[in-house]
């Protein structure tokens, strides 16, 4: 048998052979050129004078990934379990941003929970489905996991710092495609940014059995008196978190200590973004139409300048 006809037998021969496991490394194989990441929105700061409606998204995310070759659906608090479903099936990444809200009783937090929950499934499933975490964010995975909150106070708000390299970073997901001279600058130079007060720190994270099962770490910092982790990726499933800013080097101006602006700062950007697009890549979900995609981006939207003293520069803000 030739041509098209073997062609055809030998796929579903392949088909009918394939495991379960398998056909799920198969299907993870196939990329999606066009991947869309939501982005979840959060409760308005309080001092917020520019506000409209109930919640709000950095620019600054949007374009970070929008850099790296996606597109951004915004996913907006207040929504039933049914509607994050929905949005779940068709969007092919989540990405968790910085911010300030209560993560365990915000409504930021319930749907990050929910979210989370379905990636476990689908992950477990065989469809891939991946998660990235910033600041808030690698605070916000770290308690869905831990499943309570063990975040500590640190004297890290407006800091640059280098990371320290785990051994296990060099072979980890996320750093093993990063150029070698990327890697050094982010070990030698004080590039990543911070903005936080609270921190996993490893003291908390080796005493917890969920955390030390559920995470590698790739790098910690020091504030001087506590050691916290600054970079995390979960052994069995495609989950990122990161306690630094790798979007604020391009695209926040705000002029405070902790903000970045070197060639190497933006590389880190450019590089962090990049891989987790290329995770996006892996997932097959779709919009079921054309007009349902379109609906759901966040061209529909127009960003509102804040200012060069605000420290987010542009805003996207939902009702």
């Amino acid at each position: 048998m030739r041509g098209p006809a073997a062609a055809g037998f030998s796929v579903l021969t392949a088909f009918l052979l394939c495991g379960p496991l398998l056909c799920a490394a198969a299907r993870s194989q196939q990329h999606n050129d066009r991947p869309i990441i939501g982005v979840l929105a959060q409760e308005n700061l309080s001092d917020d004078q520019f506000a409209r409606g109930s919640s709000y998204i950095a620019a600054s995310y949007v374009k970070f990934l929008e850099s790296a070759g996606a597109r951004v659906a915004p996913i907006r608090i207040n929504r039933t379990e049914e509607e994050y479903i929905k949005i779940f099936n068709s969007i092919n990444g989540l990405l968790l941003p910085g911010g300030d809200v209560d993560i365990q009783t915000s409504q930021f937090s319930r749907a990050a929970r929910i979210f989370y929950n379905l990636a476990l499934k689908a992950n477990d499933a065989g469809d891939y489905f991946p998660i990235w975490g910033t600041c808030q964010g690698f605070q916000q995975l770290s308690v869905l996991t831990a499943r309570k909150n063990l975040l500590t106070l640190t004297k890290t708000k407006a800091v640059a710092l280098p990371l320290i390299l785990t051994p296990a970073a060099q072979s980890s997901r996320l750093f093993r495609s990063f150029p070698r001279d990327v890697l050094q600058s982010l070990a030698n130079e004080n590039i990543t940014s911070n903005f936080h007060s609270w921190s996993l720190s490893i003291q908390n994270y080796t005493r917890n059995a969920k955390l030390k099962r559920f995470y590698r770490v790739l790098s910690t910092n020091s504030d001087g008196e506590k050691e916290f982790i600054s970079t995390m990726e979960a052994y069995r499933y495609p989950f990122y978190a990161v306690q630094w800013h790798p979007e604020k080097s391009p695209f926040e101006w705000i002029d405070k200590p902790g903000m970045v602006h070197t060639v190497s700062a933006v590389r880190i950007s450019f590089y962090t973004g990049s891989f987790f697009v290329s995770e996006a890549l892996k997932s097959q979900h779709r919009f079921s139409n054309a007009a349902e995609e379109d609906r759901a981006l966040i061209y529909n939207f127009s960003p509102v300048y804040r200012g060069l003293n605000a420290i987010f520069i542009q805003n996207y803000y939902f009702d």
